[in-house]
């Protein structure tokens, strides 16, 4: 049942996003946005060597993207570009494919697994991490920071 998908704590990360806003000068930025919903996230970064040093999201979506926004607001600072590849990854397969949630800095996305039963909330869900990614890429081309494999990340 949907209503199982909307938890107290979800509801109250969603309403929490750590990190609103953007940031003055950032070396990163990528924007994501769900054809499907309208939900839409700005990302801006800015990087120390291969590490987010500073961040900022701009997130307009339902309350199953805000949460997710909201988590990787609360942990995104000193996570490399491999640890953050290797986070989407293991979240979008635990929401299509029903595999394990991440974990470590980011197990709080395990409270999202409900969302595998409906495809059609997938790609809000993931809008923050898959923005986030990509501004950590761009940011590390800006700057001739270090990238990582994903294999590496643990």
């Amino acid at each position: 049942m949907i209503d199982d998908l909307y938890s107290a704590k979800l509801l109250r990360l969603a309403a929490e996003i750590p990190h609103a806003g953007r940031l003055a000068a950032p070396e990163g930025t990528a924007e994501k946005v769900s054809k499907l919903c309208g939900s839409r996230v700005v990302v801006d970064v800015r990087v120390d060597g291969d590490r987010v040093a500073d961040f900022a999201q701009d997130v307009k979506a339902c309350a199953l993207g805000q949460a997710a926004a909201s988590v990787l607001g609360r942990h995104v600072l000193g996570t490399s570009l491999s640890e953050l590849e290797l986070t989407a990854a293991q979240f979008r397969a635990m929401l299509k494919d029903g595999g394990p949630p991440p974990e470590g800095r980011f197990a709080d996305l395990a409270m999202l697994a409900p969302v595998k039963d409906y495809p059609a909330r997938h790609t809000s869900t993931l809008l923050a991490f898959e923005a986030a990614t990509e501004a950590v890429r761009k940011a590390l081309d800006a700057t001739g920071g270090t990238r990582t494999s994903p294999a590496g990340a643990a």
